[in-house]
């Protein structure tokens, strides 16, 4: 059987579970956000932008095998709107550990950070784990590639424009020294770069 076939079997199957997943442009499959249970944020609090960079964080904390990202999410909503008085989550886009892609905050709403730099313009990427104690895995990797692609061709983002949240502030150590890597080596501007030629 051809993969198209395979993949467009797998789609009925998760529209037909109640499953909505969207599709990006030259992008991975993003679970959106009512499907992980979580609700709207309120437009008139939002700061509305445009993206011009595409930037990288983790989450700063352990993510245990077996863990339910889809209540990992619901938690950091309520933490976000809550605790913190944010509009929603801080980030357009979280990854978990089989790299699935889940929708944060509406990508036309400005960030949110704990440091001082301004998110404005920002793509922000959560990759979620504690990568100052652990290694990204491969699912991990090649999502935030796709991400970051999908981003970069849909707003015209340089690959010079990727980075991370400590590229952008000296009072943090996110994305954790195992993820970031990648992001000082060069790895993810390559592999984003070779992806958009395709």
């Amino acid at each position: 059987m051809k993969t198209s076939a395979v993949l467009a079997i797998v789609l009925l199957a998760l529209a037909e579970s109640g499953c909505t997943l969207t599709r990006q442009a030259s992008g991975p499959a993003v679970v959106a956000v009512a499907d992980w249970g979580g609700t709207p944020a309120d437009p008139i609090k939002a700061r509305r932008h445009t993206i011009t960079h595409i930037t990288l964080h983790h989450q700063g904390e352990p993510f245990k095998v077996g863990t339910d990202p889809r209540q990992y999410l619901r938690n950091l909503q309520t933490w976000s709107r809550n605790a913190k008085g944010w509009l929603d989550i801080p980030y357009h886009y979280i990854i978990d550990l089989e790299g699935r892609v889940y929708e944060g905050r509406d990508i036309a709403y400005a960030g949110d950070t704990n440091t001082e730099y301004d998110p404005s313009g920002h793509a922000l990427i959560e990759v979620v784990g504690n990568f100052e104690e652990v290694e990204p895995n491969q699912q991990q990797l090649d999502a935030v590639v796709k991400v970051m692609a999908m981003l970069a061709q849909k707003y015209s983002v340089p690959v010079a424009h990727i980075a991370s949240h400590r590229d952008h502030s000296d009072k943090t150590v996110c994305p954790g020294a195992n993820l970031y890597r990648y992001v000082q080596n060069g790895y993810f501007r390559e592999q984003v770069a070779l992806r958009l030629k395709e």
